[in-house]
């Protein structure tokens, strides 16, 4: 036996985790690591449905004595956050709509198709990544005064869709560039053009992409408040975001209804990411085996 097969031999086994002991350490680990990410959510919610007095009391992180649900009413109606709440819905949707249009298409035309310049074109889309936002502040905020665009939807949504778009581009095309060729050339022999190619055969490929374009436009529209409060000064056009923040002015003695306004704010964020999670995680698990 040589003395290499004996320092094998002798070498200790690593210990594993599978076994009972190992697997309720994990699983409390876990609890805990749940609890952790949750709790703030939670405190949110009880904070929500206090009055200032129980608040400023010392028990911050107790249950509420009484359930002041009205805190919700009055955050709705005299605080306007429905009316801010239906803002960010519209502006928030028409940019993640107008986001996945565009970089579909475009990722789809770099990187599916032969024509001059592509890799130039791509290289270019993916330096809007790299400006960093606050850059493009003072020189947004003359174009959109000089198109009379100041205070209206437009003014979020064209800056959100032109910076969502290099990270959707380069996201789809990621995905775009692992569809066999063999897809489409099938397609085309069964008589679909270009536009049915796209549509019917090449864009349901890649619905984990979409997903994740889709939950990351709006984690940026839903939660972005410096061009908000830079473009836009009607209150008939204010997103979620400035609203919580003039609230905070208005009603600076009354936490509670402020703490469900941000719980309001708070919710869709859930939803969206409840529904669409099981497309993110396999986004995010294609993307890692592809590299």
């Amino acid at each position: 036996m040589s003395t290499v097969e004996v320092m094998l031999q002798k070498k200790p086994k690593p210990r594993s985790i599978s076994g009972p002991i190992g697997k309720v350490f994990l699983q409390a680990f876990l609890i805990l690591v749940a609890i952790v990410q949750i709790y703030p959510l939670i405190w949110l919610a009880l904070f929500s449905l206090k009055d200032n007095s129980e608040i400023f009391s010392g028990d911050v992180a107790g249950l509420p004595k009484a359930f002041l649900w009205s805190n919700y009413t009055k955050a709705m109606s005299d605080g306007h956050v429905l009316t801010y709440f239906m803002n960010s819905v519209l502006v928030t949707a028409a940019s993640i709509v107008l986001v996945l249009i565009l970089s579909s298409m475009t990722g789809y035309a770099i990187t599916r198709m032969n024509w001059k310049l592509s890799g130039l074109t791509m290289t270019i889309i993916l330096l809007g990544m790299m400006v960093p936002i606050h850059a493009a502040l003072l020189p947004l905020f003359i174009i959109l005064k000089n198109l009379s665009l100041l205070n209206s939807y437009w003014s979020l949504i064209i800056p959100y869709v032109a910076f969502g778009i290099p990270m959707a581009v380069f996201i789809l095309g990621s995905f775009f560039k692992g569809i066999p060729r063999e897809m489409e050339e099938s397609a085309v022999i069964d008589g679909c053009g270009i536009y049915r190619t796209f549509f019917s055969i090449i864009l349901p490929l890649v619905t984990p992409a979409i997903s994740t374009v889709a939950i990351f436009t709006f984690l940026s529209c839903w939660n972005e408040l410096m061009f908000a409060v830079t473009f836009i000064n009607n209150t008939a056009y204010q997103t979620l975001t400035v609203g919580m923040m003039s609230m905070v002015g208005t009603y600076i003695t009354q936490w509670g209804i402020i703490g469900a306004g941000l719980m309001i704010t708070t919710v869709p964020t859930v939803i969206i990411y409840l529904l669409l999670n099981k497309q993110v995680q396999k986004s995010m698990i294609a993307g890692a085996i592809k590299g």
